[in-house]
């Protein structure tokens, strides 16, 4: 009997079939209309605009035979991941890089969920804050940490013959994305963004397959949150996370990110949650916390949440603003 975080990949059968054969071969998958087992063992359908991508994706693992998973948590990852699950079975192991850019809490989340998908979970230490090219947090930072990570897990793969992958959508090769760049230089698969599955998709196959983490919000580093051109150090990290937890637990924000410009704390949130900030206690205590933490001022952007909004106010090594 399969257990509670098992999932099959079925094809659709007529009534008349008395039992599913557990040993078919996974490429007939890829000619038949296809079903997915939900996590909690119920037997779901896709939706046909967005099964059909899941097949060439699918496919594509099929193709590979042993993947890596550069795994964060996030649910671009955790998808392909569990896809892979299905797919390759237990020829696949989910590698997930620990730094200081990395909230403890974000590693505590990849763990669980490797945990209840059910495949082998590796930690990897990277060393990106060593790099001086990325401590210097140029506007095109992440290809030097995306560079490294690439590195580990090439040298990681090199001698058991897995495939590296990751969970990059078709929308993440939009607008500014350094890191893909360093990805593909080391030949990355990206099944997800090869079979064209917008964000808007990965979410709707992970809600439909049962995968808890189908709704949260993205989760860049947090070196993403300090201004460009402004020096990267373990203490400004710590505090930007201490600062983003103390947030979240007073007001219970799901989409936030507090913007490190100096002594200045900016603190942006999803637009239809800055209503969790009309509260004076509740300002005068992420105030008093924050400057605790080391900033000397503290500030709401009205505007909410905008990804990449460093790059339209960032004071590069030049001291111009682009």
């Amino acid at each position: 009997m399969l257990n509670g975080y098992q999932a099959y990949l079925q094809p659709i059968r007529s009534p008349e079939t008395s039992k599913y054969d557990e040993d078919f071969n996974r490429s007939t998958l890829l000619t038949e209309k296809m079903k997915l087992r939900h996590l909690d063992g119920r037997i779901i359908e896709l939706p046909t605009s967005l099964a059909a991508k899941v097949e060439r994706v699918v496919s594509q693992l099929n193709s590979y035979g042993k993947v890596m998973v550069a795994f964060s948590g996030g649910i671009d990852s955790t998808l392909i991941t569990y896809l892979a699950k299905l797919a390759l079975d237990g020829n696949i192991i989910a590698v997930t890089a620990r730094s200081p850019s990395l909230p403890v809490s974000e590693l505590e989340e990849a763990k669980e969920i490797a945990m209840q998908i059910g495949v082998k979970h590796q930690i990897i230490d990277t060393n990106e804050l060593e790099d001086p090219n990325y401590v210097s947090n140029p506007t095109n930072r992440c290809y030097f940490c995306k560079k490294e990570l690439a590195e580990k897990l090439t040298e990681l793969a090199k001698s058991s013959g897995y495939t590296i992958i990751d969970g990059t959508n078709a929308e993440d090769l939009l607008g500014h994305r350094p890191g893909a760049a360093a990805l593909s230089e080391h030949h990355i698969g990206r099944p997800l963004a090869e079979a064209g599955m917008s964000k808007e998709e990965v979410r709707e196959a992970a809600k439909l397959i049962g995968l808890s983490n189908y709704d949260k919000p993205s989760m860049p580093c947090l070196s993403s949150r300090v201004q460009y051109g402004q020096i990267i150090t373990p203490e400004k990290l710590l505090r930007i996370e201490k600062s983003e937890m103390k947030i979240r637990a007073l007001t219970g924000v799901r989409e936030l990110r507090v913007r490190d410009h100096g002594n200045l704390a900016r603190i942006e949130v999803g637009k239809t949650e800055r209503q969790l900030f009309f509260d004076e206690h509740v300002l005068d205590e992420i105030a008093k916390s924050l400057k605790e933490f080391g900033y000397s001022y503290v500030a709401l952007d009205l505007s909410g949440y905008k990804s990449g909004s460093m790059l339209g106010s960032s004071a590069v090594g030049d001291g111009k603003k682009r």
